[in-house]
């Protein structure tokens, strides 16, 4: 009969064993996964590079915003990628599919309590876009009438008659505005 000292050494014999052997066998996988890694951080970076040059000759200077919020929404997406693929490529391929599918259900979350703020911001592109909406116009939206001061992302801003300033949301200034002529 084995005694209490045999059978506690045995057992941390055999947990040492399989501890070296898993480490062993899990080293050839994360030297692929560090390789995947640094080709993969200089892909990025050359396919990001590549859209940033393409996107500013696309649009002016008055719409880098356009172009950076594109080359940024890029990039997350394909970081991600490379995330899930790198736990595929070290053995856990069960906790990518989980995690594509949480951060699928968290990011429709997202974008349903963010959706006047993704609103704002198409409304925004459009505006920036719109040869017929410059900052020096003269428009109203609904009840403001003022001068253009600046048109961001998100929102635009008015100078109106007696100096004050007023800021709207780019969905209501996009659908309701007009240009005036005097």
């Amino acid at each position: 009969m084995a005694t209490a000292t045999e059978f506690l050494t045995n057992t941390v014999a055999r947990t040492v064993t399989e501890l070296a052997a898993g480490v062993q066998a899990a080293i050839p996988r994360v030297l692929s996964g560090l390789i995947f890694i640094t080709l993969a951080y200089i892909l990025i970076r050359v396919v990001l590079a590549v859209l940033r040059r393409s996107l500013e000759r696309i649009y002016s200077d008055r719409e880098s915003l356009v172009a950076d919020l594109f080359v940024t929404v890029v990039g997350i997406f394909m970081w991600f990628g490379v995330g899930l693929a790198f736990l595929k490529i070290v053995g856990l391929g069960d906790l990518a599919a989980s995690l594509g599918t949480a951060v699928g259900f968290i990011a429709l979350g997202i974008s349903y309590a963010l959706s006047e703020m993704i609103e704002d911001t198409v409304a925004g592109v459009y505006l920036l876009k719109d040869p017929d909406f410059e900052v020096g116009d003269r428009v109203s939206v609904g009840s403001v009438e003022g001068t253009v001061a600046a048109i961001e992302l998100r929102k635009s801003r008015f100078t109106l008659e007696n100096g004050d300033t007023t800021i709207l949301a780019n969905r209501d200034v996009e659908s309701k505005w007009t240009k005036r002529g005097d």
